[in-house]
């Protein structure tokens, strides 16, 4: 325990392990060229001052003392840490300071690449793990009792499994608040190799929805608290947290024919008595303020013997020149989802925080009379439709000229900014679908001039 310089060791090539700890060692000079050196503890010593005004070092060896210098001055200094300047590590070690860590460790970014580390802050490690490919991170944050905002020196893009056992987290917003404020790390969200994450003994796991939603939060893992994340479950936390649309339609159509089943039942008037007949109805469909309202009035007046127009119920408020009950319905959100309780939709959608609904009883009273519905909906309302018994006829009703759509929103004075940037986005929407999926529209028509 007299050791005053590591010298002597230049002949063991084949050095693995070195356990240097509680000396006298001030000099760091003969610890380089070991290329198989794995681990080097260095903790109750005395080596030099380390200041970020060293030179950057340029052969293997001054790189190789360089970084030791650089965490012994992390040891040393843990809560006034300088600056790591410029550098490039290629060799794997393993430094060993039995020290707790709990300030910034601030690097250069992509300048220093150590290719594998693990770090604990029950004793800090800089570690490499051989049993993982190359160019992987593992990041092991165990015991943690302090709520410290930690960064290392080094990019964090090639992160393959973080482990935070038994730490004090709350929730993962906290996790990535609290380290997305330092300057070059983005942490568990922007982690696009990260694998494998560990929060057991965590304060987190006591909520009910803790498991799909740190799935979902976390889409790329493969493995959470030493468990295999089998497809399924992602699939249904995206279901749960981000629906595409067609599930947010089916969940709709679900919900509407389990309520209605749980009315009394009898035969409707849409029902027509042959199994290849369908009830005619004809739905007009596009963005808000298009002309698909005018349309449809207009085609209403003018095949009176065949259609009549069927107002749908909306939470939304009346806009200028609208009446209750030849436009919509309008009524209170309590009073729209009592209805929808008493299985009196046939579909209801969203748009714009707004519900919107086609009532049964509405397309029951147009058939009663033995004519058809004719309808205007947005591209929600349409999908939840699809889902139903009904086969109607859809005709997109959008404007291709947008400068002209947006300035006609803008007149009318109705929306706000936000709502018109909205609109007018969904007309590329609209068009997208009908290239898409050919057929999905039976027709397609340009209301520019409408």
């Amino acid at each position: 325990n007299q050791i005053e310089k590591a010298t002597g060791l230049e002949s063991l090539k084949t050095l693995q392990n070195l356990d240097l700890s509680s000396n006298k060692i001030t000099s760091l000079r003969g610890l380089g060229g070991h290329d198989l050196l794995e681990m080097i503890n260095l903790e109750d010593n005395q080596v030099p001052h380390f200041t970020s005004t060293s030179a950057s070092p340029n052969s293997a060896e001054d790189i190789y003392i360089f970084l030791i210098k650089f965490l012994w001055e992390i040891k040393k200094r843990s809560k006034n840490l300088t600056m790591l300047q410029e550098m490039n590590i290629r060799k794997y070690y393993t430094f060993s300071f039995g020290t707790h860590l709990q300030d910034l460790i601030q690097g250069t970014g992509d300048s220093f690449s150590l290719t594998v580390f693990r770090l604990t802050f029950k004793g800090t490690s800089v570690a490499p793990d051989r049993k993982l490919p190359n160019n992987k991170l593992v990041i092991s944050i165990n015991n943690t009792n302090s709520r410290a905002s930690y960064s290392f020196p080094c990019s964090f893009q090639h992160v393959n499994a973080i482990n935070f056992t038994s730490s004090k987290f709350a929730s993962l917003n906290d996790v990535i608040e609290t380290v997305a404020e330092l300057p070059e790390l983005k942490w568990i969200e922007d982690l696009p190799l990260l694998r494998v994450l560990n929060l057991l003994k965590n304060p987190l796991q006591e909520r009910a929805d803790y498991w799909l939603s740190a799935i979902f939060t976390l889409l790329q893992l493969t493995e959470l608290d030493l468990e295999k994340i089998p497809v399924e479950e992602k699939v249904a936390a995206v279901n749960k947290y981000d629906p595409p649309p067609e599930v947010v339609a089916a969940e709709d159509h679900r919900t509407q024919v389990v309520k209605h089943m749980m009315q009394p039942q009898r035969v409707l008037h849409s029902t027509l008595p042959g199994p290849d007949a369908s009830y005619p109805m004809l739905v007009l469909v596009g963005p808000v303020c298009c002309g698909k309202r005018k349309l449809t009035h207009k085609i209403c007046r003018q095949f009176n013997n065949f259609f009549r127009y069927g107002p749908c119920h909306t939470t939304r408020r009346a806009y200028f020149g609208e009446e209750n009950r030849l436009d919509y319905y309008f009524m209170s959100p309590e009073a729209f989802e009592e209805m929808v309780n008493s299985g009196k939709f046939i579909a209801t959608y969203k748009y714009s925080g707004y519900c919107y609904g086609l009532g049964r009883d509405t397309v029951e009273s147009i058939a009663r009379e033995g004519l058809g519905t004719c309808v205007h909906l947005e591209i929600e309302g349409v999908r939840s439709l699809k889902c139903t018994y009904f086969k109607p006829r859809y005709i997109l009703v959008v404007p291709t000229d947008k400068e002209n759509y947006e300035e006609h929103l803008r007149r009318t004075g109705l929306f706000s900014r936000p709502e018109i940037k909205e609109a007018v986005s969904r007309v590329d929407m609209y068009l997208k679908i009908s290239q898409d999926f050919p057929g999905y529209f039976d027709a397609v028509i340009n209301t520019g001039e409408l």
